[in-house]
């Protein structure tokens, strides 16, 4: 497999999963009271966005590499 074939598909697939996602959500543990023997945590759930254009962006450029890879064949 050419690795131009190989990029455009692993760019259409990042585009898929970027439209389906739109976003990575992670956990983080924060402290909330330190008070001799006493400690309370907190899980708080943060998002990192993720923009669709982002997701189109890589969809449509993945499509273009595929075609430009399959014509200079």
């Amino acid at each position: 497999m050419k690795t131009t074939t190989l990029f455009a598909i692993i760019l259409i697939a990042l585009g898929v999963v970027a439209f389906a996602y739109q976003g990575i959500t992670y956990t983080t543990t924060e402290k909330v009271v330190d008070i001799g023997p006493l400690k309370v945590t907190e899980e708080k759930t943060k998002t990192l966005p993720l923009p669709p254009i982002a997701g189109a962006i890589a969809l449509v450029g993945g499509i273009v590499l595929l075609v430009i890879g399959n014509r200079r064949s």
